[in-house]
């Protein structure tokens, strides 16, 4: 399987985020290093994984509508 690299440039101009909203708040909360995206050669340049995202991205609008509750369960709106 060919998996496509994208910098934060290029994934930004596909999801229609910013680039800064992607590095300050979605790097790290939403996108996790090597599931989402790496770092080759242990540099810094960060590589974002198009199909691991896009995967991601489809199972969370498939998941129904659910409000956490405080005990750890959830309320079915």
């Amino acid at each position: 399987m060919s998996l496509t690299y994208l910098t934060t440039d290029e994934l930004s101009s596909i999801i229609k985020y910013d680039p800064r909203t992607i590095r300050e708040r979605l790097k790290d909360s939403v996108l996790l290093e090597g599931v989402h995206y790496i770092r080759p050669f242990g540099g810094r340049k960060i590589l974002y994984i198009w199909e691991k995202i896009e995967h991601d991205m489809a199972v969370m609008v498939k998941q129904p509508f659910a409000i956490p509750m405080a005990n750890g369960g959830v309320c079915h709106g």
